[in-house]
């Protein structure tokens, strides 16, 4: 496994992600906007999971651990970006939380396929 990598493209990914979503979801007004940003988010964080596994980083069994740990991370970092839009430098570390999120589901999903 290589963790630092991984953490890295959930990051990079669920934040890039989030971006074009909300791109993309503004012409539907400001609901649009951050709905475009979730959904660009955990499509992003998909994308890094899928990648991590195609790339070696992760084991293919623990792809859904990573997602779900990705999404869980995602969901709470989200929230905070966007009470703190008017400084972009925290918007844009905060979706280091879905890159811990990959890994905290991992460490998970390995867990709990030892004890089952």
């Amino acid at each position: 496994m290589k963790p630092v990598l991984t953490f890295l493209a959930g990051w990079l990914l669920a934040g890039f992600g989030a971006v074009i979503g909300s791109v993309l979801g503004r012409a539907a007004g400001k609901s649009g906007l951050f709905l475009g940003a979730v959904l660009g988010g955990v499509i992003g964080i998909a994308v890094a999971v899928a990648a991590a596994s195609r790339f070696g980083w992760i084991l293919v069994s623990d792809r859904r651990g990573a997602l779900v740990g990705g999404v869980v991370g995602f969901a709470v970092a989200a929230p905070i970006a966007v009470a703190n839009l008017h400084a972009p430098l925290i918007p844009l570390l905060i979706c280091g939380l879905a890159g811990a999120g990959v890994l905290a589901g991992l460490g998970f999903a390995r867990g709990w396929q030892r004890s089952s």
